[in-house]
């Protein structure tokens, strides 16, 4: 048989030998990592609820996982019920690029949305971004801003003292504010505020949005501490709910497909993805050099 292109490639570029027939325990789809991370280096992690566990995983074996938003050791026995720790500051879930991005031009004074804070019946006070941080809310609104002032300095201690981000990109679907772009963890009305469609709209974020906000992420990460490195995970966990008006496997599939796309262009500093030489493209570079992708199967 003559040679070809095909023949001398190793075990990994074959899917019966790397993915079907080994355990699957030992499917590793990370052939080669841009970069180790060593013992010492402080990791800091954001994203869907996925990144709750890379977290944990992180911290259990013996790595440096940052946490810059601790509770008062007098109610230490509380900390997890009030999400310290869960994260390394207190934002809870960031499902979307949008939400990280903001995150930071918040906690640096650049961004301060209109809708910040959600009354419900009880009079539970909530934070619009952190609707689920705090069981049973914040006593006074006084109280809520006293809390997001020191939760500020907590993201903004981190983005300048890690070495490593872990971000896991979860979701595209996102409800924003029509006034001023602000986006939302959950729709409003779910565990807080009150929905009203003359303010509030859905979206649904395709590649390009996401792409864009990840790297001004990045970016806006790297201008501040130029030492940083990345790896961008997509959360394998399926969507609970879609407001897409189809079936949540369609809207799901979707959601990850466009994910993992997203992913793989910010990785490898390509704003479009390989292309034929026989057709054009005009690719960006990015800061692909100094982050690792990551994709988990479930």
């Amino acid at each position: 048989m003559s040679a070809h292109p095909y023949s001398s490639l190793p075990p990994y570029a074959f899917w019966r030998r790397s993915v079907a027939e080994p355990e699957i325990s030992e499917v590793d789809p990370v052939v080669v990592g841009k970069f180790k991370i060593q013992p010492t280096d402080k990791v800091a992690t954001g994203g869907s609820c996925f990144a709750q566990h890379i977290a944990r995983h992180l911290a259990a074996s013996g790595f440096h996982y940052l946490v810059t938003e601790t509770a008062h050791p007098r109610v230490a026995a509380l900390a997890q019920a009030f999400n310290y720790g869960t994260y390394s500051a207190r934002y809870g879930n960031l499902y979307t690029a949008r939400q990280l991005l903001q995150l930071f031009h918040r906690a640096y004074g650049l961004f301060a949305p209109k809708e910040d804070s959600w009354i419900s019946g009880k009079g539970e006070v909530k934070d619009a971004f952190r609707p689920e941080i705090q069981p049973g809310g914040f006593a006074s609104l006084r109280e809520l801003h006293l809390d997001r002032a020191q939760h500020f300095t907590a993201v903004r201690t981190m983005v300048e003292s890690l070495d490593v981000f872990v971000f896991t990109l979860g979701l595209t679907e996102a409800w924003v504010s029509k006034e001023d772009g602000a986006v939302f963890p959950i729709c409003p009305g779910v565990a807080g505020g009150q929905f009203d469609p003359d303010r509030h709209e859905f979206v649904n974020f395709g590649v390009d949005e996401v792409v864009t906000d990840l790297n001004a992420a990045i970016k806006f990460i790297k201008d501040r501490n130029p030492k940083a490195r990345f790896v961008i995970t997509v959360s394998p966990v399926p969507l609970k709910a879609t407001a897409a008006g189809q079936s949540v496997l369609v809207s799901t599939a979707l959601s990850k497909a466009i994910l993992r796309v997203a992913a793989e262009q910010v990785s490898t500093g390509r704003r479009t993805l390989p292309t034929s030489r026989h057709m054009k493209s005009s690719p960006e570079p990015t800061a692909g050099g100094s982050i690792l992708k990551v994709i988990y199967v479930a």
